[in-house]
């Protein structure tokens, strides 16, 4: 990982909590995100995230958490590939995170 397009936790939940339109994606599987999700984020599953990239802006920055860190960073990594510049992995994701969710599907 390279530190250009990490974010921690701590600053991502700063922008969170200042910007009510902040793009979240969730890249974890179904029932890791129904247990618990930032809310309003948006979910695709990692393994059909290159089937589903129309579903994302590419002019907003896009905030990409999952529940450690690594499936985000492979999520980051692929959207840059496929030209997305703003693309921001947070780490270490759901499993530090202390702010608001919401549950279910």
């Amino acid at each position: 990982m390279t530190q250009d397009y990490i974010v921690s936790l701590e600053k991502f939940k700063q922008k969170y909590e200042s910007q009510s339109d902040l793009f979240v994606l969730d890249v974890r599987e179904d029932d890791e995100y129904a247990f618990a999700h930032v809310p309003k984020s948006v979910h695709i599953p990692l393994g059909q995230l290159e089937a589903n990239l129309s579903k994302l802006p590419q002019d907003k920055d896009i905030y990409i958490i999952c529940r450690t860190g690594n499936r985000s960073d492979f999520a980051a990594q692929l959207l840059m590939h496929y030209g997305y510049k703003h693309v921001f992995n947070v780490v270490p994701g759901m499993i530090a995170w202390d702010g608001p969710i919401e549950t279910g599907i």
